[in-house]
């Protein structure tokens, strides 16, 4: 089977938060199914510290070692365009498929905050696996 595997890029305005949390998921969950990248419009010079921390907590993924926050120019062309609730605007990004997830940002929140995004990431990166198989 020499078929590539779809590219699937979440977006989100300073690609520092949810995106990269969608990113480092889809890698850890499933990488047979689809390649995972993450992007903003703008980007922050760090990935959102509590996100890093909790991730290690749950799921044993050092984000800052395998993740950088990147710009839309910086990723592959990909075929579906998940946008995470943040009004981002990304017509430049063409794709076959796109979809906008409503996630609000828990950024400055309590940790609590940030585990309910990151278990709804989880719920949602598993039904587009489920979708693509």
């Amino acid at each position: 089977m020499s078929e590539t595997k779809p590219k699937v890029a979440f977006i989100c305005v300073h690609n520092s938060c949810r995106s990269q949390i969608a990113e480092a998921l889809g890698k850890h969950l499933a990488a047979d199914v689809f390649e995972s990248y993450s992007a903003g419009t703008e980007t922050k010079d760090r990935i959102n510290p509590d996100a890093v921390r909790i991730i290690k907590q749950l799921y044993g993924i050092d984000m800052e070692e395998t993740q950088r926050p990147k710009l839309l120019e910086d990723i592959p062309p990909v075929d579906i365009v998940i946008t995470m609730g943040c009004n981002v605007e990304c017509a430049c990004l063409p794709c076959k498929h796109r979809e906008d997830w409503g996630l609000d940002d828990p950024t400055g929140k309590p940790d609590e905050e940030f585990i309910k995004i990151i278990k709804t990431i989880e719920i949602k990166i598993k039904d587009l696996q489920a979708q693509l198989t």
